[in-house]
């Protein structure tokens, strides 16, 4: 009996984990290496006071696309973990005083924002609304859920016929713009341009296109018992369950290639892993440091290209606003803020800060809570930020926090700063959502699943369809589904779910390795 084909997945962010559930399901012996001690990539907790906070994403969506991959791979996504859909979305503040909170229904908002700024924006609302469901309706399947991303093919998928859908996309106005056609009140514009920081853009230089996310977030928002750290958890406890190893505190240093094909890797503590197949879960922007052919294997993203990175404070404190679980404060001067990351590369002198209250979604909290703050900063590149800038961030931040009518007092946090983010994740320079996405050919410059060396394939945020953590997560389906496509016509058959509880894929150190069997590529 022939033995089953060795993959190696190279890190347990989002992508890897989904390549790595979808790879067991399908009866590939798995292997996940993994540099840190747990799963999660980006999507990461840390303890403060004793306390766990989520300091990477905060917002789970597309709940859709976790019950479909745990259902492709045999299981439930209910039966590993415990969602609460939330009922506002957020809660937004003004330094000259006014709040507004959105909801996941068009007509609450509409009745929301009338009170706030009058009936002729609430119906401004309503069109906007409708617009962005028409683009998210229409670029779902034929390019968020799709491979090989192209302006030609995404034409295709769409039909020439729907002509009207193609032009509602707006992918040549940017999405400050077009915002203007639907608010003339500058806190609404505001409001809805802040989806295009999701994609580590700025709305001034970003496609109208991303009015999608708006939708996006109005299909559901919930909260995760237990963190979202839980998530990376499921998954990696799915994956292991389904046949999937994983190798903790394991650093790549090479990726081996034989005959023009990747045939293994190579850790820094000198073990050896043999495959297949490999998916590399991270910023192609790292390839170069495993290799000459690696670093020909994709394009890295110029230092130009560079999405946002942040500062953020983690940690225990007692703030005295009215908060929800996600909170936005406005800075006052929003083109300001992204000139001065993406112009001067500089932190901004009013920005804009994120709270994460993830204690505050069960009601009012009182005394000492966790939060998660977050302000937008550029990646490291032409400059490095200095200790005095990072300190002069955190002051401005508090400084709108108060001016919304929001003050709060640390008893103990950790800043985290973009060269902090350059270090844990090698060669990014900090950015944390890949290529920004600026002007309409940007979501086409994103790498593909199949990279140029054949027996590489790409997964994470920095591949098609772009980041987040539903978008990372289909990038990790879709290079499975690349991976076996090209070996099953060499004779590898897919195997149902349900048999994939076998033999796990076995290590050599020292520089030596069992031989597996040999398949070959179509590319």
């Amino acid at each position: 009996m022939a033995s089953r084909p060795r993959v190696v997945v190279v890190g347990a962010g989002v992508g890897g984990l989904v390549a790595a559930m979808v790879l067991s399901a399908r009866g590939f012996e798995t292997l996940v290496v993994e540099a840190g001690d747990a799963p999660g990539g980006k999507l990461r907790a840390m303890e403060v006071a004793g306390q766990s906070i989520d300091v990477g994403p905060t917002v789970f969506t597309l709940r859709d696309v976790f019950d479909g991959l745990f259902e492709e791979c045999g299981g439930a996504l209910d039966d590993h973990l415990t969602l609460i859909r939330a009922e506002r979305l957020a809660r937004h503040f003004w330094t000259d005083g006014s709040q507004l909170d959105l909801y996941p229904d068009v007509e609450a908002n509409a009745a929301a924002i009338e009170n706030f700024a009058g009936a002729r924006e609430a119906e401004g609302y309503r069109v906007f609304a409708a617009r962005a469901a028409r683009i998210r309706n229409t670029l779902d399947a034929t390019f968020m859920r799709a491979s090989r991303p192209s302006l030609w093919a995404l034409n295709r998928r769409i039909g020439l016929r729907r002509w009207r859908d193609i032009l509602a996309i707006s992918p040549y106005k940017t999405l400050w713009g077009a915002l203007g056609s639907h608010f003339r009140d500058p806190r609404l514009r505001q409001l809805f341009a802040r989806y295009s920081t999701y994609c580590g853009s700025s709305p001034f230089l970003a496609p109208a296109t991303l009015m999608l996310v708006s939708d996006v977030e109005r299909q559901g928002v919930w909260f995760v018992e237990g963190g979202m750290i839980r998530l990376a958890q499921a998954l990696a406890g799915f994956a292991e369950s389904l046949g999937a190893r994983f190798r903790y505190g394991a650093r790549v240093e090479r990726i081996l290639v034989e005959n023009r094909r990747a045939t293994g890797l190579v850790t820094s503590e000198g073990e050896r892993f043999d495959a297949d197949a490999i998916v590399f879960n991270g910023d192609v922007s790292a390839l170069p440091l495993l290799g000459p052919e690696a670093a020909r294997a994709a394009n890295p993203a110029p230092e130009r290209w560079r999405s946002l990175s942040a500062v953020t404070f983690a940690g225990v404190g007692a703030i005295d606003a009215s908060l929800i679980h996600h909170n936005v404060f406005f800075g006052d001067d929003y083109a300001g803020e992204f000139d001065a990351i993406f112009k001067r590369g500089r932190t901004p002198a009013r920005p804009t800060v994120y709270v994460c209250a993830s204690d505050r979604h069960s009601g009012e909290v009182g005394g000492s809570e966790r939060l998660f703050c977050l302000v937008n900063a550029p990646p490291e590149g032409r400059r490095s930020l200095g200790a005095g800038e990072i300190e002069e961030c955190e002051k401005a931040a508090m400084d709108i926090m108060r001016a919304c009518g929001a003050r709060l007092a640390w008893t103990e946090r950790v800043v985290t700063s973009p060269a902090a983010f350059a270090t844990r994740f090698p060669a990014t320079g900090g950015s944390l959502y890949g290529l920004a996405t600026h002007g309409w050919r940007a979501s086409f410059l994103r790498p593909s699943a199949r990279s140029r060396l054949p027996g590489l394939y790409l997964a994470g945020g920095g591949i098609h369809p772009g980041p987040g953590v539903p978008m990372a997560a289909l990038s990790g389906r879709q290079a499975a589904l690349a991976l076996i496509s090209d070996l099953a016509p060499k004779g590898v058959a897919a195997m149902d779910p349900a048999s994939t509880r076998r033999s796990r894929p076995a290590a050599t150190s020292g520089g030596t390795s069992t031989p597996l069997a040999t398949t070959e590529n179509r590319d």
